[in-house]
């Protein structure tokens, strides 16, 4: 059974793949304590090695690798920054500075472009979008804040715009709000629908061959209707951390 980590600065997101690369069980946790504790149930499959992509600090992510080795007796094997990777090129002048959750993500999509220029939009709590040519070339990208910031820094820095998220109704309604929660919700789901329309039209200025557009993360749902043609595809960042870091066991 191979493990699969995202570890963000938050939150570990987490889960088990059987020798036929099928996902037998996922989770997500808010430390290294509460992983190894949902990792040492009865029921759990034993674990042959696993591979991790990490935003954390370097000492950090070592001493994740370090109690996972202990506890399970797994090697752990980090996907790391690159240049070239199969003939996809980080397009960031330090390619070490590009987040390697956006780098897996970029390796994702190529793959499933088959060849075509692609756009990929990550929708979590930052918004990234990257842009790919047809040759593999990476062109660069966007950030910008997601809902749940835009959100809070609303809240945070507006005096009267106070109210728990939670109250917020699940459903999306696009009328113009007639409460604070309304006005707040439908306003940061309009601002991320123009970022994305706004991207989506970049695409096709620059790729005038046409071009693959893939939504990922929580948030992909809520603007899957603005792109037509649009693939959502969950759990990139585990397609291309499998893609950038291959085990011999598989």
């Amino acid at each position: 059974m191979i493990l699969e980590l995202d570890c963000g600065n938050s939150l570990i997101k987490w889960r088990l793949l059987s020798a036929g690369a099928e996902v037998v069980d996922t989770g997500i946790v808010d430390s290294d304590d509460a992983l190894i504790a949902a990792l040492s149930q009865p029921d759990t499959p034993t674990l042959a090695a696993c591979r991790l992509v990490s935003v954390r600090s370097d000492e950090e992510t070592q001493q994740l690798k370090e109690r996972l080795t202990a506890t399970f007796a797994i090697p752990c094997h980090q996907a790391v920054p690159v240049e070239v990777w199969n003939g996809v090129r980080n397009g960031y002048r330090d390619h070490q500075r590009l987040g390697m959750d956006r780098w897996l993500v970029i390796l994702a999509a190529v793959q499933l472009a088959e060849g075509k220029a692609c756009v990929v939009l990550d929708l979590g709590t930052a918004v990234t979008a990257d842009l790919v040519d047809a040759q593999g070339e990476h062109q660069g990208g966007f950030i910008c804040p997601g809902i749940p910031l835009m959100r809070r820094e609303l809240q945070t820095h507006t005096r009267r715009i106070r109210y728990d998220p939670h109250w917020a109704s699940g459903e999306r309604y696009e009328a113009p709000g007639r409460t604070t929660i309304e006005a707040v919700e439908r306003g940061c789901l309009y601002m991320l629908k123009g970022f994305v329309r706004t991207q989506y039209e970049l695409a096709q200025e620059m790729f005038a061959e046409g071009c693959e557009v893939f939504l990922t993360g929580g948030d992909a749902e809520l603007v899957k209707h603005v792109v037509p043609g649009a693939r959502i595809v969950p759990d990139m960042v585990f397609a291309g951390l499998a893609l950038a870091c291959p085990l011999e066991n598989e």
